[in-house]
C-alpha cells in the first residue's frame, strides 16, 4: 500500500480558513459504506440518519491554549507548542527557533515568565515552568494551536469555535473536529430520538498533523497519544452490540479509542481502558466496535484519510472526495462533515486508485 494511493488534488480556495456562522451550518455528505452511493444535505440532517437506540460516541478532550510566543536571554525569537502536560509544571513540547536551545538554558515569556530547558526526549523538549503551573501560563500567555494549514493568526472567535461544546477534560492541543458541528440544541435534539450519548477521552496530539513520509505505508511510524475509555462506557456499548444496536462514532479520534480499547480487551466484551495508543487504521483492518462514523474531511496522503478508507471502503471514499471537491463542500477542521456507513466489504477489496 503506498501512500500516493491517497493523494487527491484540493483547490486551495476550498480550505475552511474559519468557521461558519452557527456550528450546525456546515454541509454533510452521507456516504453508504455498503452501497458508495451518497446524499447531500446540511448538517443536521445527521437526525434523519440516526435511529432510537444508537450509542454515539464523543471524545470530550479540551484544547488548551499551547502555542506560546518566547524568547531566548539573547533575544532569539522561539515558539513554543506544548505536546503533552506531565506534571504542574513539566510538559513536552516542540519548539521552533533559527537554534535549538540546550539544556539549562532558560526561554522567557515577556521579561516576567522563565521557561527552563531540561532536555529532550527525541523531537521533543522538555521544559520546567516552575514556579508557575503550565495551565496558569497558558491561559495568560497561550494562544489556540491552530493547524498549520489555517495561515493566519488565531483570534478570540477560536477560543470557542475551535473547541466542542462538551469539553471536559484538558489535554489535547488539535481538536476533534468532527465534534464542532454539534451545539447543544441539537445535541437535545440527538437524545430526545432515543440516541444514548457517551463520551471517551483522547487527548489529540500535534502529530496529527504529521504528514506520511514513507512511500510504503507500512512503515509509518504512528505517533502516541493518551486515551481512556471508562468500564460504564463500556457496558453501555456492549450491551448495544448484544441487542444489534449501532455504534456511532464522533470523529476518528473516538474510533481509535474504541478500536484501541477493543485491541486491549480479551474475548468479544470491550473492557476499559486508559494508556496510550498508537493504533494505526488502515484499509484491510477489520473493524470490531464502530458501525457508523461523523468525520470531517482529511488532508490529502494523511493517515486519517487512510482510516476512513478501511471503514468505508477506498473507493467509495475517494470517489466521494472527488464529488466533494466537484460540489464545493470545505475541506480540513473547520470545513464540512461526512456521514458514514462501515462498509463490511472493505477488508478484502484491493486498493485500486481511481482514473483522474
Amino acid at each position: 500500500m503506498r501512500r500516493q494511493d491517497f493523494a487527491y488534488h484540493l483547490p486551495e480556495d476550498l480550505i475552511a480558513y474559519t468557521p461558519t456562522a452557527e456550528r450546525t451550518g456546515s454541509r454533510l455528505l452521507c456516504l453508504n459504506g455498503e452501497t458508495g452511493t451518497f446524499v447531500h444535505g446540511q448538517f443536521p440532517y445527521l437526525l434523519d440518519h440516526l435511529r432510537e437506540g444508537d450509542v454515539m460516541v464523543f471524545n470530550d478532550t479540551k484544547v488548551i491554549p499551547a502555542r506560546l510566543f518566547a524568547h531566548k536571554a539573547s533575544g532569539g525569537k522561539v515558539e513554543i507548542l506544548v505536546e503533552r502536560i506531565l506534571s504542574e509544571t513539566v510538559c513536552l513540547a516542540h519548539v521552533r527557533a533559527s537554534k535549538s536551545p540546550k539544556p539549562g538554558s532558560q526561554l522567557w515569556l515577556g521579561n516576567e515568565v522563565p521557561i527552563s530547558v531540561v532536555g529532550r526526549q527525541g523531537a521533543l523538549f522538555e521544559l520546567d515552568f516552575i514556579p508557575a503551573s503550565i495551565l496558569s501560563v497558558l491561559d495568560t500567555y497561550g494562544h489556540m494551536p491552530l493547524p498549520p494549514y489555517i495561515e493566519r493568526e488565531d483570534h478570540a472567535e477560536d477560543q470557542t469555535r475551535y473547541q466542542t461544546v462538551y469539553g471536559r477534560h484538558t489535554g489535547a492541543v488539535a481538536a476533534p473536529t468532527a465534534g464542532l458541528h454539534f451545539d447543544e440544541a441539537l445535541l437535545q435534539a440527538i437524545a430526545a430520538k432515543g440516541v444514548e450519548l457517551v463520551y471517551v477521552t483522547l487527548h489529540v496530539g500535534a502529530g496529527t498533523f504529521q504528514p506520511v513520509r514513507v512511500d510504503n505505508v507500512a512503515e509509518h511510524q504512528m505517533h502516541s497519544e493518551w486515551m481512556t475509555i471508562s468500564d460504564s462506557v463500556c457496558q453501555t456499548i456492549n450491551h448495544a452490540k448484544q441487542e444489534g444496536r449501532r455504534i456511532i462514532a464522533v470523529g476518528t479520534t473516538s474510533v481509535r479509542s474504541l478500536e484501541s480499547a477493543a485491541q486491549q480487551s480479551e474475548g468479544d466484551s470491550l473492557q476499559a481502558y486508559q494508556g496510550e495508543t498508537d493504533i494505526f487504521i488502515t484499509p484491510g483492518y477489520h473493524f470490531r466496535v464502530v458501525d457508523a462514523l461523523v468525520t470531517n474531511f482529511h488532508l490529502s496522503e494523511s493517515t486519517l484519510l487512510m482510516l476512513v478508507s478501511a471503514f468505508a471502503g477506498y473507493r467509495h471514499i475517494m470517489r466521494a472526495y472527488q464529488e466533494a471537491i466537484a460540489e464545493r463542500y470545505r475541506f480540513f477542521s473547520y470545513g464540512d462533515a461526512m456521514f458514514l456507513t462501515r462498509n463490511p466489504h472493505a477488508p478484502d477489496e484491493p486498493i485500486q486508485p481511481l482514473d483522474h
